[in-house]
């Protein structure tokens, strides 16, 4: 599953305009930046707090709390992009953070 490129959608509201995607060179790296965007969320909202910590539970309500998101991973034997789901995507951040934990 390696480098398999990894295009993640989402919208943020009900508002169409929130509407986007991100980029990335592996499903890991998708991973990354889906935490990295949480993380960066946390931030905003906790500006004064330096060091923010959070378990699984808190990114799942994240994603979750988002109006949609979905991702579409190249698949190289059928040279095309596969659909998963909000699901897919809670189950491999949860793995990817429990390969960086180990």
């Amino acid at each position: 599953m390696a480098n398999r490129h990894t295009i993640i959608l989402m919208q943020t509201s009900q508002n169409r305009a929130t509407r986007t995607f991100m980029d990335y060179e592996s499903i890991s790296q998708a991973m990354d930046g889906i935490c990295g965007l949480y993380e960066r969320k946390l931030k905003e909202l906790n500006p004064a707090i330096r060091n923010l910590s959070y378990d699984i539970a808190d990114l799942y309500n994240f994603i979750d709390g988002l109006a949609d998101m979905s991702a579409l991973v190249y698949d190289h034997s059928i040279q095309a992009y596969l659909p998963y789901d909000r699901q897919w995507i809670k189950q491999r951040t949860f793995q990817h953070l429990k390969k960086l934990a180990h």
